[in-house]
């Protein structure tokens, strides 16, 4: 008998999944893959229900002759090994950037004369609820909080991008690219002060307080299902912090970053050319240990960010502050630089590597944004922040559209670089 083999990566099996099934069973016998956490985190399909569970949900299908585990979104191993005569799939990945293992799985089959068959996407109001109810129940805050740690655990490096907004938030989730025949993406976003405050027009001076940066993270939470680290500045006052640690933690909210200075926030991209003064040692350790002693879950993070080598302290400074907050509690460590250059944060990175190879190190490649992800995680770094690009793409743009219609005195000419509006009411879901 011949052999068909098709992949799910679903906790929840609708008639969908039974058509495939079904026109599966009309070519031979049915192997299906059952996509592992890992690639499943990876490529923000996190699951609701264990990677055991959803193996015997799959083994329950009437139909389907036995399962095994994919542990990649690319199917060459599976296929190497099993060499089925047909692979099944739906014609939904024909466009975007799914095409790409479409066209590496035709590419894998035409090696030994297999055949992919693609079923016609089932579409109706039954299968948009489930996969709506889906979606909504990864975005709720116990799933979405605990996947910053699962990612730290599986990725050599965690990618995070800046969202200020809901907008912003949907642009972070949903772009994806076909890169060397893989699909990327972003893993994470960052709500910063920065971007948070020059969204509202105001400086970036904790003007903004916790209940509006609140209310941006609750937008974004809204609409998007990937984990969200927020900027928390110096954390305030240490009772504060403690409550605002709960506020996040039950929201969902995977990690807050807060920076060992004290007193009016002055942002780091002046580093010495404004008073900033450091906190002490004791005192940040203290609200590190306060804020652990609150959380109520093991998925919740807080990482210290370190500002010596911006105040020009030096390296020994910040390694004794690094290897303290750890001591303290601290989840991570996140080390920041005005150079342009990456020597002095590779060099802070494989110095405290030789001490603690575990803790997680967060970097921020603003100005020195020349190095590449790999070459941060060949020096021991976790995630990768960045921290204000689609602030700073989007206001020049808008700028330049704003001048040429006040030059033209219409909006012709400007009309050829803007985005129709129709494209960009597509990437918003509707209920």
């Amino acid at each position: 008998m011949k052999t068909v083999y098709a992949c799910f990566c679903t906790d929840v099996i609708h008639e969908g999944h039974l058509n495939i099934v079904r026109q599966a069973c009309k070519y031979g016998k049915l192997i299906v893959g059952a996509l592992s956490d890992k690639a499943l985190i990876r490529y923000n399909k996190f699951p609701t229900i264990s990677e055991e569970d959803r193996i015997q949900l799959y083994k329950s299908v009437d139909g389907v002759s036995e399962v095994i585990v994919q542990d990649d979104m690319l199917y060459e191993d599976v296929i190497t090994k099993l060499r089925p005569d047909y692979v099944i799939h739906g014609d939904n990945w024909k466009k975007g950037p799914e095409a790409a293992i479409r066209k590496n799985i035709i590419g894998l089959l035409s090696r030994y004369g297999g055949e992919l068959v693609e079923v016609g996407y089932t579409y109706n109001e039954k299968v948009r609820k489930i996969d709506q109810r889906l979606r909504e129940r990864t975005a709720m805050p116990e799933y979405r909080r605990r996947r910053f740690r699962q990612l730290i655990d599986i990725t050599s490096v965690v990618k995070v991008m800046e969202a200020h907004s809901g907008l912003t938030g949907l642009i972070v989730e949903k772009t994806v690219v076909e890169d060397d025949g893989k699909l990327d993406q972003f893993d994470a976003m960052w709500v910063s002060s920065l971007c948070d405050s020059t969204d509202k027009g105001k400086p970036d001076i904790e003007l903004v307080d916790m209940s509006s940066r609140l209310r941006t993270i609750d937008d974004i939470m809204e609409v998007t299902t990937k984990p969200i680290i927020l900027d928390g500045d110096t954390g305030g006052l240490t009772e504060h912090f403690v409550y605002n640690v709960r506020t996040l933690e039950r929201m969902g909210v995977s990690a807050v970053i807060i920076e060992d200075k004290t007193g009016l926030k002055k942002n780091s991209l002046f580093g010495n050319e404004v008073i900033q003064t450091q906190e002490s040692i004791e005192n940040f350790s203290a609200k590190i240990t306060a804020g652990k002693k609150a959380q109520l879950t093991d998925d919740f993070m807080i990482i210290a960010r370190i500002e010596s080598l911006i105040l020009d302290r030096g390296m020994d400074d910040a390694l004794i502050r690094a290897f303290a907050f750890v001591e303290a509690g601290a989840d991570g460590i996140m080390i920041h630089s005005r150079k342009e250059t990456p020597e002095e944060i590779l060099e802070f990175c494989d110095k405290f590597r030789k001490k603690d190879r575990k803790t997680p190190l967060v970097v921020v490649p603003t100005s020195f944004n020349s190095v590449t992800e790999e070459e941060l995680a060949q020096h021991g770094v976790n995630i990768v922040i960045y921290a204000n690009q689609l602030m700073r793409a989007a206001v020049p743009a808008m700028q330049a559209t704003a001048e040429e219609i006040l030059r033209c005195h219409r909006a012709l000419e400007a009309d050829s670089r803007l985005m129709p509006f129709k494209e960009i009411i597509t990437m918003i879901d509707e209920l």
